[in-house]
């Protein structure tokens, strides 16, 4: 049996498991050494596995033990870690109150502070479910007990959560920027124009639906004075700290993003404790929060590096390449492919689980093509943002869901969603037809 019917066969296993909903990292682990183990026992022809233990496990225990001690890894702790002291500190509420003093007389104003708090959030912290869990907590039974309409109070903080995938600082281009050896500052630096765009057109999706529908959106007689506003805006100070040390930092070239994020969590600790909002057992809580959600990603990285190595060893990826090669397919045609692929999976699977499962085969297909993986690393992450508001199984809306119970079934959730779904395609298609929009920034920084 050859490698690359192996490699078919293999694959088809991981998409049965996954299926059965076996954990992304066990799937991809257990696939890919037992598929090595095999290309490796039918070397010469003729099963010898006796041949093959040694080859299976040198290479799964070399390529775990080798991402585990990558420098860029250990950026994800870090700003985890930055996510929670800011919540717990304070910092991360004091943007949204900034935002909702400014914003109460507008229609629709609190869900639009709630959006920009989502924004101002995800500048903090690098991961979406986070930030839609704890404005969720924060914004939307405010908007319920205001007398929002559910659908707007819902999909709001839904939608208003995924911008921690593409505003910077981001878990996702982390593990984009190491699996595909390009720079993560200027990954970073990429996804601040789309990420602004996007969390512009989210505003302007909520002026319009409440200038249609006024009642979903009562006024509220809350007023605050000129001294109260600026207040508010001088309390969020520690925020703003912290998002022009990451990306002012970094394009500035005095951090890299690592040292960022180490720079971020020391000075969110030191502000916490200043300020007297945060304290010893508050720090120990973010820590345990922080080792299980990073070791969780750890184990699906070191799973996926296997898997990453198991798919080079067959030469599938080649096989593809050579295929879409002899098809001729236009670029457009091939963008349109790759995002359809991306969104499907999008419906029933987690944004870590997809990118590590499709990135060795998509890569290489790219690369045919000379595009620039800078910009191609910005698409897969808006793509990947959908996803996680894109029924049926939309885990920021199932995080929502959660927050609030039975005040917002689902079905409403995902019925107030699609209004911002359409910001998201445009978006995309801006970012896809006009690769500039990701790459200014970055050129500039150099």
């Amino acid at each position: 049996m050859d490698a690359s019917t192996i490699g078919m066969i293999a694959f088809a296993a991981v998409l049965i498991l996954l299926a059965l909903r076996v954990p992304i990292a066990f799937t991809l682990a257990a696939v890919a050494t037992v598929a090595t183990f095999f290309i490796f026992a039918f070397r010469t022809g003729t099963f010898m596995p006796e041949r093959a233990i040694k080859a299976t496990t040198s290479m799964v225990f070399s390529n775990s033990f080798d991402l585990i001690h990558s420098y860029d890894l250990s950026m994800i702790p870090l700003f985890v870690a930055l996510g929670h002291i800011a919540y717990r500190a304070d910092i991360t509420t004091k943007i949204y109150h900034a935002a909702k003093v400014w914003l109460t007389r507008l229609p629709g104003g609190v869900a639009m502070a709630s959006v920009m708090g989502c924004g101002g959030f995800s500048a903090i912290t690098g991961s979406s479910i986070a930030c839609a869990s704890t404005m969720g907590k924060i914004c939307t039974p405010e908007m319920l007990r205001m007398g929002y309409d559910p659908r707007l109070a819902t999909a709001s903080v839904a939608a208003g959560g995924t911008l921690g995938s593409l505003i910077p600082p981001s878990v996702l281009f982390i593990i984009y920027g190491i699996f595909t050896e390009t720079s993560i500052s200027s990954l970073f630096l990429a996804g601040v124009l789309p990420g602004l765009l996007t969390l512009a057109g989210f505003v302007l999706v909520i002026a319009v639906w409440v200038w249609r529908d006024p009642a979903v959106a009562p006024s509220t007689d809350q007023r605050y004075t000129g001294g109260e506003r600026w207040q508010a805006a001088l309390d969020s100070w520690p925020a703003i700290l912290l998002f022009v040390l990451i990306i002012g930092g970094i394009y500035g070239g005095i951090f890299t993003a690592t040292e960022a994020a180490a720079v971020c969590v020391v000075s969110a600790t030191l502000i916490g404790f200043a300020q007297r909002k945060l304290d010893w057992a508050g720090l120990w809580e973010a820590v345990k929060e922080t080792c299980v959600q990073t070791s969780a990603i750890f184990l699906i990285a070191a799973s996926a590096k296997i898997f990453v190595a198991f798919v080079a060893l067959t030469g599938v990826a080649g096989t593809i390449v050579g295929f879409v090669s002899d098809a001729q397919m236009s670029l457009v045609v091939l963008m349109l492919c790759i995002a359809l692929i991306y969104l499907l999976l999008g419906m029933f699977l987690d944004p870590i689980g997809i990118m590590v499962l499709t990135l060795p085969l998509m890569i290489p297909l790219v690369e045919s093509y000379d595009l620039n993986l800078i910009w191609f690393g910005v698409v897969v992450i808006k793509l990947l943002e959908i996803g996680l508001i894109t029924p049926p199984v939309g885990l920021n809306v199932f995080v929502i869901a959660n927050v609030v119970g039975r005040e917002a079934p689902i079905d409403k959730i995902f019925a107030g969603i699609t209004r911002f779904l359409s910001v998201d395609f445009i978006v995309l298609i801006l970012i896809m037809s006009f690769p500039m929009i990701s790459l200014l920034i970055p050129m500039a920084a150099r």
